[in-house]
């Protein structure tokens, strides 16, 4: 879907919501970030806020408590070192919410892809004809997904993320979406 003026505002009420629920529960939080491709002004997306709730190591169990309070279901790493998923509640529908140890290569993945397609106009416009295509192709979300990889790989690049770091991005061993929605 083309993209919605009204994502960040979607964000910036998921980020009170967590933010205060951690602040209650004593949590600290690092920050709370809008990432994917809704927290990018311009590119098409699939109508889904992704918050990342970026915590001290030492603080992810009681972020992820909070979470399940509010009605959360975890979902676990998925592949993904250091980034927890949650199943967000009906009330929230249409979010991916994922608790995440602060400096992670993960973390850095996330904000790398979302700083760089904001700034870069030449390869926003590339990774949106990628995922045009690929929406249009692939067979499922597993499909989709491999299909973005090269460009994907050449945006991580750009931020500056060393070859070592996006081949460990490239070899995370996520489990097939087929159980999963969305």
């Amino acid at each position: 879907m083309d993209y919605d003026p009204a994502w960040p505002d979607r964000f910036a009420a998921l980020r009170a919501e967590y933010a205060a629920a951690m602040a209650k529960a004593g949590v600290p939080v690092v920050t709370i970030e809008h990432v994917g491709s809704t927290a990018v002004p311009g590119l098409a997306a699939k109508p889904i806020i992704d918050c990342d709730i970026v915590v001290p190591p030492r603080a992810v169990t009681a972020a992820s408590h909070v979470l399940i309070s509010l009605g959360f279901t975890p979902l676990g790493e998925l592949g993904i070192p250091q980034r927890w998923a949650f199943k967000e509640p009906a009330r929230l529908a249409g979010t991916n919410t994922y608790v995440i140890a602060e400096g992670c290569l993960s973390l850095r993945n996330h904000l790398a892809l979302r700083d760089v397609l904001r700034a870069d106009a030449g390869l926003r416009a590339e990774y949106a004809a990628v995922k045009r295509a690929a929406g249009l192709r692939a067979a499922d979300i597993d499909e989709y997904g491999q299909a973005k990889t090269a460009v994907v790989q050449k945006i991580l690049a750009a931020a500056g993320l060393s070859e070592a770091e996006r081949l460990s991005i490239a070899g995370n061993q996520v489990p097939s979406h087929a159980g999963f929605p969305r």
